[in-house]
């Protein structure tokens, strides 16, 4: 993960154990593996979202590509003239 091995990890663990003391050591595990539980979530939530974005983005792209889009509010008039000039230029 970070480049830890179990000798170095024993090692912090050690540490902690002597400056925190046993006792509150277990309410210190717990609320840190809440908080990196909630990091992931919001992380993975984060990622998510990008995709979507990405992936809705590429298919919009794609119906553009093929002339199969569905214009916008506000863009009927100028998908209409796109399409004469198509026609107009084709024939």
């Amino acid at each position: 993960m970070f480049g830890i091995g179990m000798p170095e990890l024993i090692v912090i663990l050690v540490i902690a154990l002597i400056v925190i003391g046993p006792s509150k050591l277990p309410d210190l595990a717990r609320s840190l593996g809440k908080g990196l539980a909630e990091f992931r979530r919001a992380t993975d939530d984060f990622k998510r979202n990008v995709e979507d974005t990405a992936r809705e983005q590429e298919e919009k792209e794609q119906l553009a590509k093929h002339g199969t889009v569905k214009p916008e509010a506000g863009e009927e008039g100028k998908v209409a003239e796109e399409q004469k000039e198509k026609e107009k230029s084709t024939v």
